[in-house]
């Protein structure tokens, strides 16, 4: 007692890491908060020497309904945003708004840019925009056979597209032969095949479609070179509900230079993916179904050499799926499912946070250690956060975004900021540092482009770029000194802090309020604080504004005094 009574200790508070809602009193750091709103790190701005508010939502554009999509589009070097609003897709460039697609799916909409030609899928369309046209894809029409003799026969080379309803056969003729009999039972009649012989388009035929061949008034002649197909037949012969296989998809990812669709609600654990460099092409055999059960697939993301397949929890135990690609002899490169090690289901969504493969399951945030080549351990990431972030009412509809090193969780109103730059490890394994923003309007949807965040509100674009007015705060923990069991007095000129801005310094002790020490207003640099608090047992710090400001670093210095009286 004697070597402790009246030493004087001083804690400094620095090096900023984030928050920590855990609730955990005893257990949070000198460099994280239990408590703050609207602050971050700006790597850009500070090189995250400090923690500051955050900037505020500017204006942008506003339209006549909810935002459901935002995106950017290159072409002939000029810069397209596209959105997605209500049913309706608008194309604004050089400062003009233009009705490009009446007739979208009022859900949120995913796209891609392939070959310069912008896709887009909503669950109920796929279509294509070159900058001048938008309109449904057009599939590319499959040759299903090859080699066919005028009575049937030859060899199977294309698949049947799901995206189309036309196909071609080509034919050997034999110079005697005037029917030609096609690869399916029927056909659809209200479609005039399109046939050439020898390249030049005839029309010296009758179609029967419901016998499923075509006669021509005089025979082909045979090919100039024996053997070459020389009478190539379209026809149409669609499938019922074919093109609504990835049409009704809600989720797109681009892996190994296809596209792979999932989210159908009829087929909601198929994967279904594109040919190869050819996203107007499904082929009919190309789907892949993830387990034996059910359960809807929630998320799709590329990385660690595999495509992730991740599906709600089920009764099963096999909620996560990997594809890597593989050459099969006979069929080419094929993508076959894989059950992975892990059990946990994804409940909201998922992505590739600078190689570290996340999701969301009813825990919080999990993260796949290793790759396809070892057993698969899920790691949680998000202990700090986790008492706030599971209460939201909307958690299963978050939206997810990377933006400045950071990964934003945005519900409704609120978002999480998940920092790839601060990590620490508890237990065995490797968490976030967060931190907590409450914006003042509800955002429906969230994009970045060029290093700028895009944040929709129902029908209303803005950009987070604005320097105005932000209500923030920081606090730190509630500090026992090390010694929980003795009483303190602060000492009243031992509060210096290095800020900028205007801020208000408040106290608290034990159980008590908050109570304002000062008001600095236009501060640039140290301020001494004078504190005078006796008989406390843990003491917080808060910083707060309704501007701006930044913070360096607190010390509080303490006297310890005698044992706490109980």
């Amino acid at each position: 007692m004697s070597q402790i009574s009246g030493s004087l200790m001083s804690r400094n508070y620095s090096n900023f890491k984030g928050v920590d809602f855990s609730n955990r009193k005893d257990e949070v750091s000198l460099y994280r908060s239990p408590d703050a709103l609207n602050v971050w790190k700006n790597y850009k701005g500070t090189n995250g020497r400090c923690i500051e508010t955050r900037p505020e939502m500017e204006l942008l554009s506003e339209l006549d309904n909810t935002i459901y999509g935002l995106f950017f589009y290159e072409i002939n070097q000029e810069n397209h945003m596209i959105i997605h609003s209500g049913t309706k897709l608008y194309d604004i460039y050089n400062q003009e708004k233009k009705l490009i697609y009446e007739g979208m799916n009022p859900r949120k909409s995913y796209s891609f840019v392939f070959s310069n030609i912008f896709f887009l899928k909503d669950g109920i369309n796929y279509l294509e925009y070159d900058g001048d046209k938008c309109k449904e894809v057009t599939g590319y029409i499959p040759t299903t056979s090859i080699s066919r003799s005028p009575s049937g026969g030859g060899a199977q080379y294309e698949d049947v597209n799901l995206l189309s309803d036309y196909r071609i056969n080509s034919f050997c003729s034999d110079g005697e032969s005037t029917k030609y009999y096609l690869d399916v039972e029927s056909f659809d009649s209200e479609y005039s095949p399109i046939i050439t012989v020898d390249g030049v388009k005839v029309t010296n035929f009758i179609a029967y479609p419901s016998d499923g061949y075509i006669e021509f008034t005089e025979a082909p002649l045979k090919p100039n070179t024996e053997g070459q197909d020389n009478v190539v037949i379209q026809f149409k012969k669609k499938v019922s509900e074919y093109k609504n296989r990835i049409n009704k998809c809600t989720l797109l990812e681009v892996f190994d230079n296809r596209v792979f669709f999932s989210g159908n609600i009829d087929y909601p654990s198929t994967l279904f993916h594109s040919s190869l460099n050819n996203p107007r092409y499904v082929s009919d055999t190309d789907y892949y179904n993830e387990g034996l059960d059910i359960a809807p697939i929630k998320a799709m993301i590329s990385g660690n050499n595999a495509l992730w397949v991740l599906k709600e929890p089920s009764d099963a135990n096999t909620t996560i799926y990997y594809h890597n690609p593989t050459i099969d002899s006979e069929y080419g490169k094929t993508y076959p499912s894989t059950h992975s090690s892990i059990s946990i289901g994804c409940v909201a969504t998922g992505l590739n946070f600078n190689d570290d493969i996340i999701f969301f399951s009813d825990r919080g945030m999990e993260g796949i250690s290793s790759d396809v080549t070892s057993e698969q351990v899920v790691m949680h990431r998000s202990s700090f956060v986790d008492s706030k972030l599971l209460n939201e009412k909307n958690y299963k509809n978050m939206q997810l975004v990377e933006w400045q090193g950071y990964l934003l969780v945005i519900i409704d109103n609120k978002i999480y900021l998940a920092d790839s730059r601060e990590k620490c490890q508890i237990n065995d394994h490797i968490e976030y540092e967060w931190f907590y923003w409450e914006m003042s309007e509800n955002i429906s949807y969230a994009q970045v482009k060029d290093g700028i965040l895009y944040l929709c509100d129902d029908n209303k674009i803005y950009s987070l770029t604005s320097d105005t007015s932000v209500q923030s705060y920081w606090t730190t923990l509630q500090d026992e000194f090390n010694y929980p069991q003795y009483q303190k007095t602060t000492n009243k000129k031992g509060c210096v802090v290095d800020l900028e801005g205007d801020v208000t310094i408040s106290v608290k002790t034990d159980n008590n309020n908050f109570e304002k020490i000062n008001d600095y207003k236009g501060t640039k640099g140290y301020v001494v604080s004078k504190i005078k608090k006796k008989k406390w047992k843990s003491i917080q710090l808060k910083f707060s504004t309704k501007t701006r400001f930044f913070l360096y670093s607190s010390t509080l210095e303490a006297y310890i005094g005698s044992y706490v009286k109980r």
